[in-house]
């Protein structure tokens, strides 16, 4: 193919559309609502839209476990949904669903991680119960299916959220300084989310997996 054809196949009409339609437009349309809902509710433009280290002149390593733990979960929520969406699931629909769910409890772990929305802007109690109800109808659901898959990695992500959980509620209980919980309390949760990404991967993975033996079985290539 010449460069000119690979340019006009580069610049067609149905590409250019797709890019403005799946990219462009919601971001724009984000930004700009964002921008809107935040001024009206007093911040300044400053505020939305640079960083909060540039902002306070703070290091821009503050929090940083914190902040890697967010991706932890983002990229759990990621990987479980780009698999559930390339389609092709030998192992049954129940796959689609277990990979949607996860994606969707890991999506929303990031955003209250990130945001501290129930630190700051939630009932603590109602939110954690909401999450635990969630993980254990998905452990009840999907038992044999998450215990064939990497029942372990998922207990153990479970057991270790529910640790983080409790120490933050009975923190003030605790006869330890302030300062060894909180430090206990996020390492629970950093190696939970960790293993929740584990099991992510091999849930993704397995899919694939499953999907390219059934292939060779069949004698495809």
């Amino acid at each position: 193919m010449s460069d000119f054809l690979l340019l006009k196949q580069v610049f067609s009409t149905r590409r250019v559309l797709s890019w403005f339609i799946f990219a462009a437009l919601p971001a724009m349309l984000f930004y700009g609502i964002a921008i809107e809902v935040l001024s009206s509710a007093g911040f300044t433009l400053k505020d939305i839209v640079r960083d909060p280290a540039q902002q306070t002149g703070q290091s821009s390593f503050l929090g940083f476990i914190s902040n890697v733990g967010v991706w932890l979960w983002v990229c759990s929520g990621t990987m479980c949904l780009f698999s559930a969406g390339i389609g092709g699931f030998t192992t049954g629909q129940k796959q689609k669903e277990l990979l949607i769910l996860i994606g969707a409890l890991s999506l929303m772990l990031a955003v209250d991680d990130f945001y501290l929305l129930h630190d700051r802007y939630l009932p603590q109690r109602p939110v954690f119960l909401f999450y635990a109800a969630f993980a254990l109808t998905l452990l009840i659901r999907y038992f044999r299916r998450i215990m064939e898959i990497e029942g372990f990695a998922f207990l153990w992500a479970g057991g270790l959220l529910a640790l983080s959980i409790f120490t933050d509620l009975n923190q003030r209980k605790i006869p330890f300084d302030y300062a060894q919980v909180q430090t206990a309390e996020e390492g629970f949760k950093f190696v939970g989310a960790a293993s929740w990404l584990y099991f992510s991967y091999r849930l993704a993975s397995f899919r694939l997996k499953r999907s390219t033996d059934d292939a060779s079985d069949n004698g495809e290539s």
